[in-house]
């Protein structure tokens, strides 16, 4: 999550609110983005020395914006710029599947049957900001918005592998 927000913040400073509302934004495929965990990353990375805080006015009132410091930056262009890991993402509903034996029978249709409409729901999500992605792309940030689109892609395209495949068990559990 750390890495996430020192990204974030190298695009411009942000409150937590506006932290938390981009990576709901198709980021919390990658990371969890409950305000508690927003926070403690934030905590952390104040505590390092990655990032400070200040109050601006907005409306009115006092917001907390984080900004990222040199120290944040070198962090940060260590981790980017380090070797990609072989950790592939784990699926808890998988194993669902796995011990789906021991549920009711009654249940199974209709279970794998809401996921999937649970799933093409988030396709959709991500099919939109693909799209738009493509469309928004400029010269100033074509090459921060062609790895931020790619990433969206990869999202988008593993949900679509996930409906077709939620779909061939689904008729095979019927």
């Amino acid at each position: 999550m750390e890495n996430i927000i020192l990204g974030l913040l190298l695009l411009q400073p942000r409150s937590i609110y506006q932290l938390r509302k981009r990576i709901e934004q198709g980021l919390n495929l990658m990371y969890s983005c409950s305000m508690g965990s927003i926070q403690a990353a934030v905590k952390k990375l104040l505590g390092g020395g990655y990032i400070v805080v200040s109050d601006v006015s907005s409306e009115g009132r006092a917001v907390k914006t984080y900004a990222i410091t040199e120290q944040g930056r070198a962090y940060f262009s260590k981790w980017v710029n380090s070797p990609l890991e072989n950790d592939f993402g784990k699926n808890r509903e998988l194993a669902k599947i796995y011990f789906m034996g021991f549920s009711d029978k009654a249940n199974r249709v209709s279970v794998v049957e809401k996921y999937i409409e649970d799933l093409n729901t988030t396709y959709q999500k991500l099919d939109f900001i693909c799209t738009e992605g493509d469309r928004l792309i400029s010269k100033e940030y074509n090459d921060i918005l062609f790895f931020q689109l790619q990433s969206a892609k990869y999202g988008r395209d593993c949900v679509r592998f996930n409906i077709e495949w939620y779909k061939n068990f689904l008729k095979e559990l019927r």
